[in-house]
């Protein structure tokens, strides 16, 4: 045992994980074992670009959390992205980015240069400023003679203009061993807005060296994926294994993403500093410095999600005009430990604890103030796992999830509760996770079908996770009785479109035949509508 592992264990149960990393020089040291590099730290030494003899830009572009006067652009040199060193030197590399109004570059309007530092695994995360609202640009990096694939974003509107329509995209749970990302390749083809991205964009499961599911004949992946993800370096290859996928890439360049986890882009059922496999607090929230630092290098992000150590700010704000107002939440880093182990459960005085947190007591304050003078016609909040409550049966012996909110009811209320004192008239809650579509009406009291419908949750399927699934799963007899304002529930893999308008929004889950083998046809399996004002899906 490590001389200080005491200690580190006392200060765990003392400071949860607030500065842990930081604030004991035990933990410092341990950190500094791990060999996680100081945020902003520079390398001495610096690469000529010209010496660069492959294309460095293998996994694409992308951009994200647009505003009205800017936007976040993300690439990653690696000219070799599947092996350790990712075939560059342990050197900063000088890139130009640039950006213009049409994709042949003839209209330029802003540019520049930046660093791609070897402490942060060559990433480059660029704000680009000075934006008119509300318009679509194109974006590219170069350095020696390599140029990145061309990508596509766009500009929020003004926050005071009226803005007609927003079309948006949601997709969550892409493991790439259970298949292709057929449903990324279609969502690459959609008009739409924004991407938001509910979770578990990377599993820390073992690939084989087939690739899983994808069963690949043409080519073996590198021994070192056949492991599961624990340390900064494992985090940082398997990122390059998903951002590899030629579909993913193409979804990225086409469209701006607004990204937020959930469990598995660190550990499977983890909540805050407590792993599934209940290791000491100290071991687990090193592994998670190193899985959130390998997020944010790797996702479109600005820099005030930059993690410092073990903490990460991942909850925030974007607001479309007066349309809609978009709160992203965080639901794995400050909840409350499962209750009862986690799985489904009988509820009981465990789970229906009033402290218990599912955002933790700043994010949900910063939640409830943030709602009260948006002004905005629809209030969406991105989160991870489904909100409404999911009885799994229609008898009285009935279980609920004690991951998603069923197990933190007193949160829930405080949520709903929160969203009635703001005012706010027109609630949707996304939610990824469940690996199906579900269209859910929000109760004022679930145990009474009849009372007030006050909000809508769209709960979008799975890219891949689960395999290929089928339309009716096996439970559908029974979840479509026990939960009433349950509208729609759909197991096959895909992603949902949502058009927000002022008068209504409409909610279209697009599912694909299959996800094991290549050429999925698209199919949309149902669409609904809910009206401004009055809360409630109904088909389209």
């Amino acid at each position: 045992m490590n001389s200080h592992q005491p200690e580190l264990r006392a200060a765990a149960r003392r400071l949860r994980r607030r500065h842990f990393l930081t604030l004991t020089a035990a933990a410092a040291a341990l950190a500094f074992a791990t060999d996680l590099p100081a945020a902003g730290a520079a390398s001495a030494a610096e690469l000529d670009p010209r010496k660069i003899t492959e294309n460095p830009f293998t996994l694409g572009v992308a951009s994200g959390d647009p505003l009205p006067d800017s936007v976040l652009l993300w690439t990653r040199l690696a000219p070799r992205p599947l092996e350790p060193d990712s075939g560059l030197p342990d050197k900063r590399v000088l890139v130009t980015w640039e950006l213009a109004h049409d994709e042949a570059f003839l209209r330029r309007v802003t540019g520049g240069t930046a660093t791609a530092h070897p402490e942060f695994d060559h990433t480059l995360h660029v704000e680009a400023t000075g934006l008119a609202p509300d318009r679509q640009y194109y974006y590219r990096f170069r350095t020696g003679t390599w140029a990145s694939p061309t990508g596509r974003t766009r500009t929020a509107p003004a926050r005071d203009a009226v803005k007609s329509r927003l079309r948006l995209a949601a997709v969550a749970c892409q493991a790439y061993h259970h298949g292709y990302y057929t449903a990324h390749r279609h969502l690459a083809g959609e008009d739409v807005d924004l991407v938001v991205h509910l979770g578990d964009y990377l599993y820390e499961y073992a690939v084989d060296g087939a690739g899983g599911s994808r069963a690949y004949t043409d080519r073996r992946l590198p021994a070192h994926f056949d492991r599961e993800t624990t340390t900064l370096a494992d985090y940082r290859l398997r990122y390059a294994l998903y951002k590899s996928d030629p579909d993913l890439m193409a979804a990225h360049a086409a469209h701006p993403f607004a990204v937020t986890w959930d469990d598995h882009e660190t550990e499977n059922n983890y909540a805050d500093d407590t792993s599934e496999d209940n290791v000491p607090p100290e071991e687990f929230l090193l592994r998670r410095a190193g899985a959130y630092r390998a997020y944010w290098e790797n996702q479109p992000l600005r820099s005030p999600q930059r993690p410092v150590g073990a903490d990460m700010r991942l909850y925030r704000r974007l607001r479309f005009g007066r349309l809609a107002q978009f709160d992203i939440l965080d639901t794995r880093q400050y909840r409350s430990e499962r209750a009862y182990g986690g799985g489904w459960h009988k509820p009981g005085p465990e789970s229906e604890a009033a402290s218990r947190t599912m955002t933790g007591e700043t994010q949900e304050r910063w939640l409830l103030d943030g709602w009260k003078g948006a002004g905005t016609t629809w209030n969406v909040v991105p989160q991870q796992v489904t909100f409404a409550r999911r009885r799994d049966l229609p008898t009285a012996d009935y279980k609920l999830s004690m991951d998603a909110w069923d197990g933190y009811p007193a949160a829930r209320k405080r949520f709903l509760d929160g969203a009635e004192a703001a005012g706010v008239r027109n609630l949707m809650v996304l939610a990824g996770d469940a690996h199906v579509g579900y269209g859910f009406d929000l109760k004022k009291d679930f145990d009474d079908p009849a009372s007030r419908t006050v909000g809508t949750e769209i709960a979008t399927t799975s890219v891949s996770s689960g395999k290929d699934g089928s339309d009716r799963p096996a439970n559908s007899d029974d979840l479509l009785e026990a939960n009433p304002h349950l509208k729609f529930y759909n197991g096959r893999r895909g992603y949902t479109v949502i058009t927000l308008e002022a008068e209504r929004a409409r909610a279209d889950f697009k599912t694909v035949s299959e996800v094991t083998r290549t050429g999925g046809t698209l199919t949309t399996a149902a669409s609904f509508v809910t009206e401004a004002g009055r809360p409630g899906l109904t088909p389209a």
